[in-house]
């Protein structure tokens, strides 16, 4: 992909909308850098420096907290087009309090701290989009810690099933991930989740096999 195709991908981008095409090209030519990533691989481990405002072009990330026991909580998935470390590289201390992994093949656009700041002196838009992203992403990761923090292995599935059931239109559920994501997603290792299925099944509330879930009371 050629400078310009990636200056057309950033337009598309709420952050970058409303500036000209002309315009953006001439602040960032030549200072940014792309960067690829393997599936699983470490894009940046827990205390790591945040020096650059990421932008996902391809693939998608997952935060993952893991304790010193080595438990994994998923915290929180971005994918195309989304951003990541806007929220850390003007923090006195900019480190990364999580650990981020390429859940696939990823491809990121790194821009440095003096970039992002002259961006937001350029355009107000740009400046206000970059508030709103901080504000957003806040507020989104304390309800998540906060949800998943104080609700039992049974509720997280409750919740989880009878979201996927509402959007898929069905009490039978195809699981749109694996029973070991699952389990990161809520925080929990996989024989508990397990076992909890197992105990929710003996209870009459669903119904399972390797592929599908059956929700029959909430």
């Amino acid at each position: 992909m050629k400078d310009l195709d990636y200056i057309d991908f950033l337009l598309n981008i709420y952050l970058f909308s409303e500036f000209e095409k002309d315009k953006l090209y001439s602040i960032i030519k030549d200072r940014f850098f792309i960067k690829d990533y393997g599936k699983n691989e470490i894009i940046y481990l827990r205390n790591e420096k945040a020096i650059t405002m990421d932008i996902i072009l391809e693939g998608e990330i997952v935060v993952h907290n893991i304790d010193e026991n080595g438990n994994v909580l998923s915290i929180i998935s971005l994918s195309e087009g989304d951003t990541l470390g806007e929220n850390l590289i003007f923090s006195a201390k900019n480190e990364y309090p999580m650990t981020v992994i390429a859940k696939n093949n990823t491809k990121l656009f790194h821009i440095q701290k003096d970039l992002v700041l002259e961006l937001c002196q350029e355009n107000k838009r740009f400046l206000i989009s970059f508030l709103e992203i901080l504000s957003d992403k806040a507020l989104v990761l304390t309800t998540k810690i906060h949800s998943l923090a104080m609700k039992t292995i049974r509720e997280k599935i409750l919740d989880f099933l009878t979201f996927e059931s509402k959007r898929q239109n069905s009490n039978r559920i195809k699981l749109p991930l694996s029973k070991k994501d699952l389990a990161e997603k809520f925080g929990v290792e996989r024989p508990s989740l397990q076992r909890e299925l197992k105990k929710m099944k003996d209870d009459g509330i669903i119904d399972y096999n390797s592929r599908n879930i059956v929700l029959k009371k909430s």
